[in-house]
């Protein structure tokens, strides 16, 4: 989805050890359909996969060339899928301990690292920080820099504040109304954007190990910053995914696992809207 323009965050008066060094996000998708969202992902971020991981194989990494890895793939076993982030902190049990009181749920509490569950039910994940500072390039002129998520209008606000105080980001309204974005500090990879929907959605898991307890649970999606949509869209169909829908600043596609996200009219570079349309 669409957005607001880009800036240098700060740590929002956040201890070290608590701020966010480095963010993730992952890619879920049905098991059925996994390798081909992994070829897709991989192809239109110009990455190659890691070894699998976890009990089932279900957990892979996407590596650059050059830079540290920001995006990760999850197989699951119920669901559509969607997406989710993960965040990078020097503390984790802190960490996780601060986005509890501000409201947050702990859905799985794992040895280093925790599955958390934010006012609005939208699944996250506290994991250690292991150094990465180096953000991947623009590939052929997009860049997966984004993760939106989609909350229900009555749960909107709540979860803007959650997530600006969890985050310590720079915290704007968006271009349109029903958009709000935090811009996180200079030289990491990956922003948040908050999009109320005009009516709740359906509860449905969106990972096999969580149920959520929210009657309309957010849920995520992935947005690339595009130089030009169209050429974007057009190397992205050949890959195999399709269009959607079209609007002003975004067009929506479906990847073949089924998966939605969408393209956006902003600098790869900045994660900015052009001035025109700001």
């Amino acid at each position: 989805m669409g957005g607001n323009g880009s800036g240098d965050g700060g740590w929002g008066g956040i201890a070290a050890g608590g701020a966010v060094r480095w963010t993730y996000v992952f890619v879920d998708r049905p098991v059925a359909g996994f390798e081909r969202a992994c070829a897709f992902w991989t192809a239109v971020t110009a990455t190659e996969l890691s070894e699998p991981r976890g009990e089932q194989g279900e957990f892979v990494t996407l590596l650059p060339e050059t830079g540290d890895a920001c995006v990760k793939a999850q197989g699951v076993v119920s669901g559509d899928g969607g997406a989710h982030p993960d965040l990078a902190v020097e503390d984790v049990p802190a960490f996780v301990d601060r986005a509890v009181r501000l409201g947050a749920g702990v859905v799985a509490p794992h040895d280093g690292w925790a599955v958390l569950r934010s006012p609005a039910g939208q699944l996250f994940c506290a994991v250690p920080w292991h150094g990465e500072s180096v953000r991947p390039p623009v590939v052929e002129g997009s860049r997966l820099d984004q993760v939106c998520l989609d909350v229900a209008p009555d749960r909107f606000e709540g979860e803007v504040a959650f997530w600006a105080a969890l985050s310590g980001w720079e915290s704007h309204p968006g271009s349109l109304p029903e958009f709000h974005v935090l811009r996180p500090p200079a030289g990491l990879p990956l922003r948040i954007l908050l999009h109320r929907l005009d009516t709740p959605r359906p509860a449905s898991a969106h990972l096999a190990s969580a149920h959520l307890a929210s009657a309309h649970p957010a849920s995520a999606h992935l947005d690339l910053a595009c130089a030009d949509i169209d050429t974007t869209r057009a190397h992205h169909e050949a890959l195999g995914a399709t269009f959607v829908a079209r609007h002003p600043h975004w067009t929506v596609m479906r990847d073949p696992a089924g998966g939605t996200y969408c393209l956006t009219g902003r600098s790869p570079e900045t994660g900015g809207l052009p001035p025109s349309a700001g």
